[in-house]
């Protein structure tokens, strides 16, 4: 590798900010129900060079992340909903893993909620019916609908303005960023 001063300048700044926020950490009790829940968000076409979306997704337990992902996706998504639901996709993936260790530490029961801001997305993962709008969606994707129709997923309608996983899609004003991260758990 080939570190450059761009690449200096952005790791001062991420020390700067973890010397900044050392009172901070994760800080569980919240409902306590020990149910897990998550939240699935994507920003479309962000990539400037290559218009790939960032998917990312958190996952709580008693009002703290206890997993989450922020990563570019590997296809280019033709529309927003098609981001969206390719974010839903990884999600849903996490969450059945999640789902096994929460089985086996007798932590969980009946489906997993995981909310998104995506009216069209949320159309997409509970109707059985392929659109002209929806048929180039990836088959890989709608595992989706089909952890839905066995129960194991529950789908489920987040405000914008309430969405939890912003913060690992796009960069965030300060108060925005500080109202997700207080939602994620982090005090």
């Amino acid at each position: 590798s080939a570190p450059t001063k761009g690449h200096q300048n952005l790791a001062l700044g991420v020390l700067r900010y973890l010397s900044g926020t050392r009172e901070l950490g994760l800080r569980f009790g919240g409902d306590k129900k020990n149910k897990v829940e998550g939240y699935s968000d994507s920003d479309w076409a962000g990539d400037p060079t290559t218009r790939r979306s960032t998917s990312g997704y958190a996952f709580l337990l008693n009002g703290a992340a206890i997993s989450w992902s922020s990563q570019l996706q590997r296809t280019v998504a033709a529309s927003s909903v098609e981001a969206e639901y390719q974010a839903t996709a990884a999600a849903v993936r996490e969450a059945l893993w999640l789902r096994k260790l929460a089985s086996e530490l007798n932590l969980e029961g009946g489906a997993t909620k995981i909310s998104l801001d995506s009216q069209g997305a949320l159309s997409l993962g509970k109707n059985a019916i392929i659109s002209a709008r929806s048929k180039h969606i990836d088959v890989h994707h709608h595992l989706v609908r089909e952890r839905v129709v066995r129960g194991e997923i529950e789908l489920g309608y987040c405000p914008t303005d309430q969405m939890v996983a912003d913060i690992l899609t796009k960069a965030l004003g300060e108060i925005k960023f500080k109202w997700c991260r207080g939602a994620l758990g982090v005090s």
